[in-house]
């Protein structure tokens, strides 16, 4: 009788890890933001071999995570002396990856190569530009990288260029504003917002003021999407969203894709990590001498003494409810996942790594998403998305 019992109590709970497992494996999940070409650079190492216990991803971990898109992150800080250069500089790594793995690896560059990807079960790569000023105040280096691959640009990233102000200097004062010594776009900002929509480049509103956003919202004929932001309302940080801005997005017929990071889910998480990191300011200092990205310097600094975040690292359900609360305020149609693995140094404390991203199906399921929205959410939105960025485009 107890055993028969017991058998009763099981499996309904096998039945439920088998369901989310063939959901997630159903889906197609597009992730719009991940970090590893400037972390493999930095730590030199190669995104196609196991990198287990160094990075949140590599090309196997995609696999078995269930990952069948991914928009590389093309980002160099303002420091950069040369970030076009370093741009392509990331690029060629990423060409280096396919080129290597011909089996696994397909370069997207339309939504019928995206097509081609799913249907050959390979990892459908693509690449966006984190930070305007890689293209250095000029058109035909912004033509050269959409020709490269370049499907979104992110406008600006914390450093403003001398065209768009960032959500940084907007919200600090004696911040930097644009040529025309404002906030927003300048005339030749305007020209820029214009091209892309001419190429079929997405236009991403992650990192930009919001004097920049909403010039942008008058300007562009296309979809806005934020690929790696989230909740203002429930994490008052300058790089997450308003509700304005929200419904803006929304209306354009855009997505907010969430961020994993720690410090945009939860508001108290950034002063406790910058207190822990305080007394290892001499090492951070000392990788910032080696020509390290300081970001990066940070970051690695805190992965070497990760077991001391885990006490303030956020969970999943904090994530999920930056997903719920834009789902509420504009609907399911407007949300997707933006991860910022490799960029960030504490993830909610269930996503160690791209492996473990059908946790978060499971979770929607929990929540009582269906099928059918757990699709959108994972890519479906992200696919549509890119299709009308790409209408009427000359292919």
């Amino acid at each position: 009788m107890l055993v028969r019992i017991l058998l009763l109590l099981l499996v309904p709970s096998l039945l439920f890890a088998q369901n989310y497992k063939k959901i997630h494996k159903a889906a197609i999940l597009v992730d719009t933001h991940n970090d590893i070409p400037s972390s493999a650079i930095e730590k030199k190492l190669a995104f196609d071999t196991d990198l287990r216990g160094k990075t949140h991803s590599d090309l196997n971990r995609m696999f078995a995570g269930g990952v069948d898109a991914q928009m590389f992150s093309i980002f160099c800080g303002g420091e950069q002396k040369e970030p076009y250069a370093f741009a392509n500089q990331e690029m060629d790594s990423v060409y280096a990856w396919a080129n290597r793995n011909p089996s696994k690896m397909r370069l997207v560059y339309t939504p019928a190569d995206f097509k081609k990807a799913m249907k050959e079960k390979k990892l459908a790569t693509m690449f966006g530009v984190e930070g305007g000023h890689m293209i250095e105040n000029d058109l035909a280096k912004l033509n050269a990288l959409h020709k490269r691959g370049m499907r979104y640009m992110t406008i600006t990233w914390n450093n403003s260029t001398p065209w768009a102000t960032s959500a940084a200097d907007e919200t600090t004062p004696g911040g930097a504003v644009n040529s025309e010594g404002k906030k927003g776009l300048t005339e030749f900002g305007k020209q820029v917002i214009k091209r892309m929509n001419e190429l079929g480049v997405m236009v991403d509103i992650s990192h930009v003021g919001e004097q920049t956003f909403w010039d942008i919202t008058k300007l562009t004929t296309k979809p806005i999407i934020a690929s790696h932001s989230c909740v203002w309302n429930l994490c008052p940080h300058r790089r997450n969203l308003k509700d304005e801005q929200i419904k803006a997005i929304a209306k354009s017929g855009g997505v907010i894709f969430l961020n994993f990071y720690a410090g945009f889910i939860d508001s108290s998480y950034e002063a406790k990590r910058n207190q822990l990191l305080l007394q290892y300011q001499p090492e951070i200092d000392s990788l910032i001498k080696t020509n390290m990205q300081p970001d990066y310097a940070r970051i690695i600094t805190a992965e070497k003494y990760k077991d001391q975040l885990l006490g303030i690292r956020p969970s999943l359900s904090v994530l999920l409810d930056h997903l719920d609360y834009i789902v509420k305020l504009v609907g399911v149609d407007h949300v997707g996942m933006g991860s910022d693995f490799d960029g960030i140094e504490a993830p909610p404390l269930e996503l160690n790594g791209v492996e473990d991203y059908p946790l978060i199906t499971k979770a929607l399921l929990e929540r009582g998403y269906s099928k059918k929205n757990i699709r959108k959410i994972l890519g479906g939105n992200f696919i549509r998305v890119f299709a009308a960025t790409m209408k009427n485009i000359a292919q």
